[in-house]
């Protein structure tokens, strides 16, 4: 089967892969120069199923304000006149539930929890590098109150089988050595075990190239501008080389899926949210990171991969832009220096944005469409590292006409009607 892949992120290019290997002959087209050039670029670099959750939740509303007042916030929002956004916005807000959070989590604990296990078989079979690591993630708590609460996500984790552990500020310290010399920054923490992390770019650039081997062409360079339909199907796609055709379509083009799909009727939730990071070079591994540490005040994630420090955070809504604003980046460089300030040179640090598709409720859209040929991979927001082999095999196992490992209901865009 011929099968057209459009995006060529870390979710286009793992599906690209799942495809050629299953035979199919794919084609994937991208605006950029390469694989992995927008927000696959640069993001915090953790694979962290156990770290899966909408943000909608109850009390988020109460929380938002606090955020949009703080110095170092992890919020911001640039109130323009956009109707997107502000459906988007207020269908957030309705999923802001005790009984929304518990369903939203556990639909996207199990593509992530799976999407881990195919990454695992993924490494296995092609010995695939990235600066991988398996060393957890540690979510620290600066409060009491924070480390109070999370009965919630606790239960999640308990109905399904996520491993965790609940430490004290020894046990922090025992896992992440260089936290010894903030201690007093911090009460405790919830370390996932499970959790890995990964330098995302390295492994797109690597599957995208394991996936040319196999026989998968890759058109970078090349503009995506409209999708044709007799109006039962697909009948090819309009780009800045003329018309393409295939036997099924996949769409993987995070924040820029929607634009491409309104005009057929399809409308789907999914609106940027732009994330920064910075990308330091470790001048005393003793001070940095051994994995990932999530700052629960600032939301802020400090990674090592490799040798590099990479934090990544911020939610910003703000339309498709991608100017870099100096106060994102003095959140990170805090961050940075407040738990690890031996670790880097933070004067040196790369400054990096991308707009993550995020959904209202969380939930990445997979599956399929009205359509028969037309597939949707996209709105996995901060998670589309995270979810990536697992939605490349969910995606190559249904264009294929088989049933997917997983059960995808609430992970279609059938739950928005």
């Amino acid at each position: 089967m011929k099968v057209l892949v459009l995006g060529g992120g870390v979710i286009g290019c793992t599906a690209a892969h799942e495809l050629a290997v299953d035979g199919h002959e794919v084609t994937v087209i991208d605006r950029q120069a390469g694989p992995a050039l927008e927000t696959s670029y640069a993001n915090a670099g953790e694979v962290s199923p156990g770290y899966s959750a909408p943000w909608a939740g109850p009390g988020v509303p109460i929380k938002a304000v606090k955020w949009l007042l703080m110095n170092h916030r992890p919020l911001v929002l640039r109130p323009h006149l956009d109707l997107p956004m502000i459906g988007w916005i207020l269908a957030m807000l309705r999923n802001c539930t005790a009984r929304r959070y518990e369903l939203n989590k556990s639909r996207m604990v199990r593509l992530a929890e799976y999407s881990r296990d195919c990454l695992k078989a993924l490494r296995a079979a092609t010995g695939i590098t990235y600066d991988e690591r398996m060393q957890g993630t540690l979510q620290l708590f600066r409060t009491q109150k924070q480390l109070d609460g999370t009965g919630n996500d606790i239960a999640i984790l308990d109905r399904y089988g996520v491993a965790y552990q609940m430490l004290d500020r020894d046990g922090c310290v025992r896992f992440e050595p260089a936290l010894e010399r903030v201690r007093d920054k911090f009460v405790g923490g919830m370390r996932l075990p499970g959790d890995e992390t990964g330098d995302c770019y390295k492994f797109t650039t690597r599957i995208a190239e394991m996936a040319a081997t196999r026989g998968a062409r890759m058109r970078f360079g090349e503009s995506i501008r409209s999708l044709l339909t007799d109006g039962k199907r697909i009948t090819g796609v309009v780009t800045s080389a003329g018309r393409v055709q295939a036997d099924a379509y996949l769409i993987a083009l995070g924040s820029h899926s929607p634009l491409l799909l309104r005009p057929l009727g399809i409308d789907i939730p999914v609106y940027p949210v732009k994330g920064y990071s910075i990308t330091v070079s470790i001048t005393d591994p003793a001070g940095a990171p051994e994995s990932t540490v999530m700052d629960e005040t600032h939301k802020v994630a400090v990674t090592r991969l490799g040798d590099r420090i990479r934090a990544g955070g911020t939610a910003e809504l703000a339309g498709y832009t991608l100017k870099l604003h100096e106060a994102r980046r003095r959140t990170l460089t805090h961050v940075v220096g407040d738990l690890f300030p031996h670790g880097g040179d933070l004067a040196k640090a790369e400054f990096w944005c991308g707009l993550r598709p995020m959904t209202p409720d969380g939930t990445p859209v997979v599956g399929g469409t009205g359509m028969p040929n037309l597939w949707l991979a996209t709105g996995h927001g901060t998670l589309g590292w995270t979810m990536a082999a697992g939605t490349a095999r969910v995606m190559a196992d249904l264009i294929g006409g088989r049933k997917p490992a997983i059960e995808l209901d609430g992970l279609t865009a059938a739950r928005y009607g």
